[in-house]
């Protein structure tokens, strides 16, 4: 047989679960919108800026920006590894394709016309990596990006709402044949599968990245996968309300429309 067979969920909850998820909204004192977030051992600061103009292609349509830009901090692993930018260096690919992975996953978020001629800017640091730093990236990023939009609103910058949905992302696998979320270094290293899923509060799904190793994957074995990544959405869209109401933050105001 040349494809995995089927993994099994029993009596395996533990590996299901969500590692421990924290949120520290407002960490970077000068950016309109910051979180230190964590998944596990991962840690990740997001900081959003906001600039009330937007590039030179996109002059004059009405419609707002958001970008994203990613890098790992020297000590971002147990050793260290030289920065890749700052000093006459490109990013490397890897930084270059996660960055337009956050960039794309929280535009699927915003709605653009309703949010006017600025431009977004999302960076993602990452401090810590334990597994899932593009994943928490994504999921911190929407917070760091609802506290810059509250604040917004809070001083009637933005007389209506923004956002279109809530937008995370989760990692799920298979390791020794079982089904794995949100893998830590360690899972991640040995998985047979390893998928990156992003959604929406809504259930829709906006990306999805996946492979298997050594041997293919049965169509069974990617609707688990899916199914598992959509479950950690859900649960990631839910402890990112809790965190935002917690600092304060009207989650369900930034809305164009109140999502049902």
């Amino acid at each position: 047989m040349n494809s995995h067979s089927t993994p099994q969920a029993a009596d395996n909850s533990d590996r299901l679960a969500l590692r421990t998820v924290e949120a520290v909204i407002g960490f970077h004192g000068f950016a309109e919108g910051s979180v230190l977030y964590s998944s596990g051992k991962t840690r990740v600061l997001c900081s959003v800026s906001i600039d009330h103009k937007v590039p030179d292609w996109m002059r004059d349509k009405g419609e707002g920006w958001l970008t994203a830009e990613y890098q790992m901090h020297p000590r971002a692993n147990p050793q260290r590894r030289e920065r890749r930018d700052g000093r006459g260096r490109n990013l490397s690919g890897r930084s270059t394709e996660i960055q337009r992975l956050i960039g794309r996953s929280l535009r699927a978020a915003i709605d653009f016309k309703a949010l006017g001629e600025r431009t977004i800017v999302v960076d993602c640091d990452v401090l810590e990596a334990d597994g899932g730093t593009r994943t928490a990236a994504i999921t911190g990023g929407f917070i760091a990006l609802a506290q810059a939009l509250a604040k917004l609103q809070a001083s009637g910058v933005l007389t209506q709402g923004v956002l279109i949905d809530q937008v995370a992302a989760v990692s799920v696998g298979i390791v020794g044949e079982q089904l794995v979320s949100d893998l830590c270094y360690a899972e991640d290293s040995t998985a047979e599968v390893d998928f990156n899923l992003v959604g929406t509060a809504t259930a829709d799904i906006v990306e999805v990245q996946g492979t298997a190793e050594g041997r293919a994957m049965s169509r069974a074995t990617l609707d688990q996968l899916i199914h598992l990544g959509s479950q950690g959405v859900t649960e990631l869209c839910r402890k990112q309300s809790q965190f935002l109401a917690d600092a304060g933050i009207n989650l369900q105001s930034l809305f164009v429309e109140t999502l049902p």
